[in-house]
């Protein structure tokens, strides 16, 4: 039986603006920011320094469940911190330490060798630019090209085995998890150790391109097949490099596609703020995660979602099976004629246009914009519903009729819709184009069927329960999906 989670209430300190203040440790005391919410400090964690690799001490913590007994080998999840925190301190604001309880595994949080920083591979253009210490004393190592020789890399490692060797391990299921700069060094850890891992996660922290990719194009490294899931943020900034988040994004998942083979279409699922694409690969999976309304760093669930999505699937044996996306779905963008319905795409008769709502009245020939719509084909609608359409006047009128007995009539310019012989306002005045009648199809779906619409940019996601659609998640759909 599985042991129940508690949260246990903490001491705000709004008035913190450090980015981890060392009198946490050890206290009740809890920071909120924008989802980078902490907890207070766990009472098993306990730190350890010892000589692992050299001669030098290196720190870390470990987490045991009161669970554990070592009757039986458990799972191993190493998480790594973010640039400038600690082993502790990735502790505090992950919940991989009540995962742990429920679950019954063992978290090893590894202290970076040195400045608080992981010693990870970088292009050469950031590495000059912060080769020195800036105000808040970050600055990057630079990393050997042997991981042999890369001190934090052999840290990470030679700790693995220590954690083999003290508790009843299942060597076949240590996972690696890590945000921010701690997010690179599991991707790096990956990249050269795959073997080691049963799968791989971080949160926030994405590999410089010119690292992942040669001038050819062509992977740097070739790993082997590692299940993987990449968390990212949708108001993060790439730091040093701003402006070039969707470019990082776009590399960083074009890497383990390319690794694990996933050549297929993605399986959406979009909860709430959480969007997620599911990759089968050929060799292994793909996991994308984007949360809506985020800054840089991970949200406080992240240790759930990844366990949910993927450790779980791993530890279980369901690793490359099928994992469902949202049952009831519909993905369109503004100049596609294609559309993701249930997961399987399907052409429509024309392409999905935006169109503005506008007030002109009284403003001296200018307009002001009172909604922006993605039009849709009624043809198109009618499929969806499993409704007829019965056309008039060389198709600018339409009528549908829906299995349910209901009746839908639009006409050209008309706001108005006749719904079983009463008058109903859309949000904007049906629209002809090339012989077709196009009307908002969320204003029908949420208004009459009860789904939820979400919008961002010129994607529109509409599913049967409350989804806010990200700005990369947007244009993966567009770039990846519907183009």
């Amino acid at each position: 039986m599985k042991d129940s989670i508690k949260l246990l209430p903490g001491e705000p300190n709004e008035a913190n603006r450090e980015y981890l203040p060392e009198a946490i440790k050890g206290s009740t005391m809890v920071v909120n920011e924008n989802g980078n919410n902490s907890q207070p400090y766990p009472e098993r964690l306990r730190e350890y320094q010892e000589a692992v690799v050299g001669e030098a001490v290196s720190s870390w913590y470990e987490y045991i469940p009161a669970t554990y007994d070592g009757s039986v080998d458990v799972p191993l999840v190493v998480s790594l911190h973010g640039g400038l925190m600690t082993g502790w301190g990735q502790a505090i604001y992950t919940s991989w330490t009540h995962i742990a309880d429920r679950e019954g595994f063992i978290v090893l949080f590894p202290n970076a060798s040195e400045r608080k920083v992981w010693m990870v591979e970088c292009e050469e253009r950031t590495l000059e630019m912060i080769g020195k210490p800036n105000p808040e004393g970050f600055y990057l190592h630079r990393a050997p090209e042997d991981p042999a020789d890369n001190r934090d890399m052999q840290v990470i490692l030679a700790l693995m085995e220590r954690m083999e060797r003290t508790y009843a391990i299942d060597a076949k299921r240590i996972f690696i998890h890590g945000m921010s700069m701690g997010d690179i060094m599991a991707n790096q850890m990956l990249r050269h150790y795959s073997h080691r891992f049963a799968a791989g996660s971080g949160s926030a922290g994405m590999t410089w391109p010119e690292v992942l990719w040669d001038p050819e194009g062509e992977p740097r490294t070739r790993p082997s097949a590692v299940p993987v899931m990449q968390s990212r943020m949708e108001h993060d900034e790439i730091p040093f490099h701003d402006g070039e988040t969707g470019m990082f994004i776009r590399s960083n998942r074009d890497f383990w596609k390319r690794a694990n083979g996933c050549d297929s279409l993605p399986r959406l699922r979009i909860v709430g703020e959480n969007n997620l694409a599911f990759y089968t690969g050929e060799h292994a999976d793909f996991v994308y995660h984007e949360v809506k309304n985020r800054d840089h760093g991970q949200t406080f669930d992240d240790a759930e979602l990844v366990w949910q999505h993927l450790f779980a699937r791993v530890v279980e044996g369901e690793a490359g099976s099928s994992v469902e996306g949202d049952t009831w779905s519909v993905a369109l963008a503004a100049g596609s004629n294609k559309a993701y319905v249930h997961q399987r795409l399907v052409e429509m008769s024309g392409p999905a246009f935006l169109h503005d709502k506008l007030k002109y009245h009284g403003l001296n020939g200018d307009s002001i914009v009172r909604g922006s719509y993605l039009m849709t084909p009624v043809s198109f609608i009618a499929e969806l519903l499993g409704a007829q359409v019965v056309e008039a006047y060389e198709g600018r009128s339409a009528e549908l009729d829906l299995p349910d007995g209901r009746s839908f009539q639009f006409a050209q310019g008309s706001i108005g819709c006749v719904l079983d012989n009463r008058i109903e306002s859309m949000l904007c005045e049906a629209v002809y184009r090339d012989g077709e009648l196009y009307i908002p199809l969320e204003w029908l779906l949420c208004r009459h069927f009860g789904r939820h619409a979400s919008a961002c940019g010129e994607v529109l996601y509409i599913t049967d329960h409350y989804a806010e659609l990200s700005h990369y998640m947007a244009e993966l759909i567009q770039d990846e999906i519907l183009r």
